[in-house]
């Protein structure tokens, strides 16, 4: 019995080995704390300032029709907050353009 234990541990270690090697992604599987974290702060923010950025545009656009604000205002506002929500796809688009 102790013949067969000692020779079956190291291919159960090879196999594993090889697993690891072969197969990257269970390998990583974990996710930096730090990670989930700014994606979380990420969600939350962007689930807070939806709200806000509606409200922001119809008001923008209100006093632009106005004439209390000047439309460079209001349009500079509606590509910032295009900007801002659309900065995760921005940075995937540049990354993709340089192949990082």
């Amino acid at each position: 019995m102790e013949g067969i234990l000692s020779n079956w541990r190291p291919t159960v270690r090879a196999i594993a080995l090889a697993a690891a090697l072969l197969l990257p992604q269970f390998a990583l599987a974990q996710a930096s704390p730090f990670l989930t974290g700014a994606n979380s702060i990420q969600t939350n923010i962007l689930a807070w300032l939806t709200p806000v950025a509606i409200i922001l545009i119809m008001v923008l656009g209100g006093m632009a029709m106005a004439n209390r604000i000047s439309w460079g205002w209001a349009i500079g506002a509606v590509i910032g907050i295009a900007i801002a929500f659309g900065a995760p796809q921005i940075v995937t688009w540049v990354r993709g353009m340089f192949g990082v």
